[in-house]
């Protein structure tokens, strides 16, 4: 027997980011990388307790800072089909480039973003 050991459609390793403005983030995300809400858990003060938006084939779960929980810059690393468009996408979503689409040493093009709440994101697409 089998049995479920994580939900359906899950991978089993999920980013967890803690961020200032995890409503913008999410907004960010979605905006960028067509991210699709799943769950969100909101405290009574209305800051994101927990939240998980899927990309592509993965979940990446957020929530807001806490007192005992404080934000921590994250580095994530994403393959998207055009990374170009997705880098202008993110510039227009309020992202601060760290390093404009260019391909280096190896096979993939890629890009550089902060967003607003703080987290880099390195945007590739395989070329070779």
């Amino acid at each position: 027997m089998n049995e479920p050991y994580k939900p359906e459609g899950y991978t089993s390793v999920a980013p967890y980011l803690i961020v200032s403005g995890a409503s913008d983030t999410m907004e960010f995300l979605k905006r960028v990388f067509d991210a699709v809400e799943l769950r969100r858990f909101d405290n009574p003060d209305g800051t994101v307790m927990h939240a998980e938006v899927r990309v592509d084939d993965t979940v990446l779960m957020l929530a807001d800072s806490a007192p005992n929980w404080p934000a921590i810059p994250a580095h994530v690393h994403i393959y998207v089909s055009d990374v170009d468009a997705v880098y202008e996408r993110a510039l227009a979503a309020g992202a601060t480039s760290l390093q404009e689409p260019v391909q280096k040493e190896d096979a993939d093009r890629r890009a550089g973003v902060r967003d607003p709440g703080g987290t880099t994101w390195w945007i590739a697409t395989q070329v070779e």
